[in-house]
């Protein structure tokens, strides 16, 4: 396997247009007390389509505020952003991307089944079509016997499966995830990342991802973008290669493949010397 940093920005090789693309990107909040932050300082990223790319770095580095940039959640002070050669805020409007965020955010009165469907009702998608979309999803993330359940009788992790089967309904090509596994307990949560490895797998979509934990970038990503503290910038790139999705397993935890990776990235993070081992067992976030 190769953990050697690429240059930063630059995806897998691919024909298609990028995924994403960020150039020169800064994001500046104005305050009306004080000094303005700088959250984002020039920002350089290509994703290419069906890439996993996480974000990763300290709390305050501008992890979450790239992601709302690119979902045209928020607009960037400097620079451009475009999804499939879109602009963000087209992308938005064309439904190019799905989101999830770190609480599912169902709504209590609706089944799992039409939590699925809203995105699909909303965009005026005919009941038979919602229908067949919806058990679809349901098969994809294993929740078929549930379809009738409403989230308060389902598991925290249950309650993700169904946020992202939602964030799939309309097909997007580009998932965008925000800490979606960081309310879940650490079982829980390792289920999660290997279903979420499968369904990417499955529907080829890329998939932006925030994570504060080492071990789980590198578990599901392509390539660990490394931020440095405000102002966020990409500190590092590191190419993750743990071979094809579907093979990666529960037993890829305890491959020395992936500590080699965990190491990579923590020294990358930390500015750590090289050659200190990781503790196997331990989250090294």
């Amino acid at each position: 396997m190769s953990t050697a940093p690429s240059a930063p920005g630059q995806p897998i090789a691919s024909t298609r247009p990028a995924a994403v693309s960020a150039t020169g990107v800064g994001k500046v909040f104005a305050s009306r007390k004080g000094a303005d932050v700088t959250a984002l300082e020039a920002v350089d990223l290509t994703i290419a389509p069906g890439e996993f790319v996480s974000l990763i770095g300290p709390s305050g580095c501008g992890k979450s505020t790239l992601l709302r940039l690119i979902a045209d959640l928020d607009s960037p002070t400097s620079g451009s952003i475009e999804v499939f050669g879109k602009t963000a805020r087209q992308a938005r409007i064309d439904q190019a991307y799905g989101i999830a965020f770190q609480q599912a955010g169902l709504l209590p009165w609706r089944t799992v089944r039409s939590n699925i469907e809203l995105p699909l009702e909303l965009h005026k998608v005919g009941k038979a079509d919602r229908a067949a979309r919806s058990s679809e999803l349901l098969a994809l993330v294993g929740l078929s016997d549930f379809a009738d359940k409403y989230p308060d009788q389902l598991s925290g992790g249950m309650q993700q499966r169904v946020a992202i089967a939602r964030s799939l309904a309309e097909s997007p090509g580009l998932l965008l995830m925000d800490e979606p596994f960081g309310a879940l307990d650490e079982m829980t949560r390792e289920r999660m990342q290997t279903e979420l490895v499968r369904i990417c797998a499955e529907t080829g979509a890329a998939v932006v991802f925030v994570t504060h934990s080492i071990p789980e970038a590198v578990f599901l990503s392509n390539r660990v973008v490394v931020m440095s503290p405000r102002p966020g910038r990409i500190r590092d790139v590191i190419a993750v290669d743990l071979g094809r999705a579907e093979g990666r397993g529960e037993g890829l935890r305890e491959a020395d493949s992936f500590f080699e990776a965990v190491v990579a990235v923590r020294e990358s993070l930390h500015g750590e010397p090289a050659g200190a081992p990781a503790a196997r067992g331990v989250d090294q976030r």
